[in-house]
């Protein structure tokens, strides 16, 4: 089978397109012919991560929409032919506090998605939406998965409330402005472009200001109660003097400096309140689901490569080009 693997040098030099053993079926695995794999700034990091030349060669990849081709013997779930959503989740079942120990994402330590076949068990997939088409589909599993959790399980947003999603673009942030805005709340975003501001006023936004401004002037007639951040140094003490005191910050990632230094004193008389957040259990990932069918919402989706187009996708999502999702049709 055809297939983007990761070998031998770090980043995207380490890149190749392969042919690869076509994954064999038993017992309770079934094997999906992929038709879109979703790309995430995982896929980035694992490339980058890997520095070892004797590491072995990996396919990346944690998203992916499909049909499933084969079934093994114990499958009592699903059929041939059914059409599935990849769980990028392994072996975090229900909902809890934190991922249990022992707790893995799809595309590393064992291969993921950017292949024309995946084989899995059939506990880590779920049947597509039916409103979605397969692109949408497979650019659903890891970052709408992260936008619910972040947004429901850990920020427990309400109908009526204020979130506000600083650095507005990534594939989360666009999850998170949908899902917010099905639940009833309020959304205020901040992007240093322009035109990223433009769409997700598109998208139902309904405030959108520079990153670069003074939030607090120019957002001084705003209370906000959520705010959901994923910058990280750049952005954190800004996020602190934004939300409102008793509010909530919900972290879950960083795509500036990981270390941040905070005036304690400011945080405790604010009584804010900081969560970390990421991906999310099974059980979450049905209820996302769910969520996405009952509302009827579909992903933005920015840009589609093809297989071979592999350095053009990476180093688009390196430098963030893209406002929503990208992905592979394979």
């Amino acid at each position: 089978m055809k297939a983007i693997v990761h070998e031998g040098n770090t980043g995207v030099e380490g890149l190749s397109i392969r042919e690869m053993n076509k994954p064999e079926v038993q017992g309770n695995n079934i094997r999906v012919k992929i038709h879109t794999a979703g790309m995430n700034r995982r896929d980035l990091a694992v490339i980058t991560k890997r520095h070892q030349p004797e590491d072995p060669a990996l396919i990346p990849g944690s998203d992916a929409s499909g049909v499933i081709e084969a079934v093994g013997d114990k499958v009592t779930r699903f059929h041939v032919g059914d059409e599935v959503v990849v769980n990028p989740g392994l072996g975090w079942e229900k909902n809890s506090e934190a991922p249990p120990e022992g707790f893995e994402i799809v595309g590393l330590p064992d291969h993921g998605t950017f292949a024309e076949y995946y084989v899995c068990t059939e506990d880590h997939v779920e049947k597509k939406p039916e409103h979605l088409s397969y692109e949408e589909a497979g650019v659903l599993p890891l970052a709408a998965l992260t936008a619910y959790r972040a947004l429901f399980t850990r920020g427990k947003l309400e109908a009526g409330q204020t979130v506000m999603l600083p650095g507005i673009g990534s594939g989360v942030l666009t999850y998170i402005l949908k899902f917010a805005k099905a639940a009833g709340a309020r959304v205020i975003v901040t992007s240093r472009s322009k035109e990223k501001q433009i769409e997700a006023l598109k998208l139902g936004a309904d405030v959108a200001i520079s990153t670069n401004d003074d939030w607090t002037t120019a957002l001084s007639s705003e209370s906000v109660d959520l705010l959901i951040e994923s910058i990280g140094q750049a952005t954190f003490n800004k996020s602190i003097a934004t939300v409102k005191k008793g509010g909530t910050i919900v972290t879950f990632g960083s795509t500036t400096e990981d270390e941040v230094t905070i005036n304690i004193r400011q945080f405790f008389y604010g009584q804010y309140n900081l969560l970390g957040s990421t991906m999310g259990s099974a059980e979450e990932f049905r209820e996302m689901l769910s969520f996405v069918r009952r509302h009827k919402i579909h992903p933005k989706i920015d840009r589609l490569f093809t297989i071979d187009e592999y350095k053009q996708a990476f180093e688009y999502i390196e430098e963030t080009k893209n406002f929503g999702k990208i992905g592979f049709v394979l």
